[in-house]
């Protein structure tokens, strides 16, 4: 699964939207995140690893690596 996949999924689970998603970050991070930025990196997969994890936080979930049996 990708970044924009798991992304979406999580916004769907938390009834939320881009632009929520968007406003909820520049709020918690100080910076301004665009609902047309975000779009961007995850349609291009051009996300990097650190952003992704804060948005998850953002969205109140955190990344975890499980090992493969």
């Amino acid at each position: 699964m990708s970044v924009k996949e798991d992304i979406k999924i999580l916004l769907v689970k938390e009834c939320l939207t881009i632009k929520d998603l968007a406003e909820k970050a520049s709020q918690v991070s100080g910076e301004k995140y665009s609902v047309d930025g975000l779009y961007k990196k995850l349609n291009n997969s051009t996300m990097k690893y650190d952003e992704a994890k804060f948005l998850a936080r953002v969205l109140g979930y955190e990344i975890e690596f499980k090992k493969i049996n």
